[in-house]
């Protein structure tokens, strides 16, 4: 019986083809928020290496102990992240994709250089420009990514967004890609379980799946 984990890859595979790309150019971020140990392993058990948290605590309450078994997991931050966070998180996370602000680019610029560490950076872009959502607005993406790049050194890879909900996905995956084309940023962290197919085919370089690969959640009363 095929998994879930080899639908949704071979679902990346045929968009890929599609769009006239490399299937090899994707990566498949598994979301493995509110997630426990037995459910992400079977994931670990069957190749896949590449996961996104949303929380720091979380993180670190299951992480360690799975990367003991699993050392070449690589993972990555995709929620909102606190500047009172960034330590923690720098030594936990290989990528941070929410970088949003200054003061959170400056606090990770710091706290960097303090541990002797570099870490690698996504920057959120607000691209539905939505007052209840994180991210930079797309108007002020340009000097941002100047300020982290050129003035704070940050190692920034490309960009992420999460689109409206209810609105065509499409017009703000292909915004956001003429954003990292205007700066020569080659990294697209964007599409989720509802809409990865159409992010695929206009330029993302990595999805973030976690409904299609661990079910519905279930919340407690």
């Amino acid at each position: 019986m095929t998994s879930k984990v080899e639908t949704v890859l071979r679902n990346i595979r045929a968009a890929a083809k599609d769009s006239g790309r490399h299937p090899e150019d994707i990566r498949l971020v598994a979301v493995s928020k509110t997630r426990d140990a037995d459910a992400i392993t079977p994931l670990l058990d069957q190749g896949q290496r590449l996961f996104g948290e949303n929380k720091v605590q979380e993180a670190a309450g299951k992480w360690p102990a799975l990367r003991e078994k699993y050392s070449d997991v690589e993972l990555h931050m995709i929620g909102p992240l606190q500047s009172n966070k960034v330590r923690q998180a720098i030594r936990i996370f290989d990528v941070i994709e929410t970088i949003d602000r200054p003061k959170l680019a400056r606090a990770i610029a710091r706290i960097s250089r303090e541990e002797n560490t570099s870490c690698v950076g996504y920057i959120q872009i607000n691209i539905g420009q939505e007052q209840q959502k994180a991210g930079i607005d797309p108007q002020e993406a340009d000097n941002f990514i100047a300020l982290c790049r050129d003035e704070l050194k940050l190692d920034i890879a490309g960009l992420m967004c999460i689109p409206p909900a209810g609105r065509e996905a499409k017009t703000y995956f292909l915004r956001l890609r003429e954003i990292a084309r205007r700066n020569g940023l080659d990294k697209l962290s964007m599409g989720m379980s509802s809409d990865y197919e159409t992010a695929v085919r206009c330029g993302a370089t990595s999805v973030r799946v976690g409904t299609a690969l661990f079910g519905a959640r279930t919340y407690a009363n």
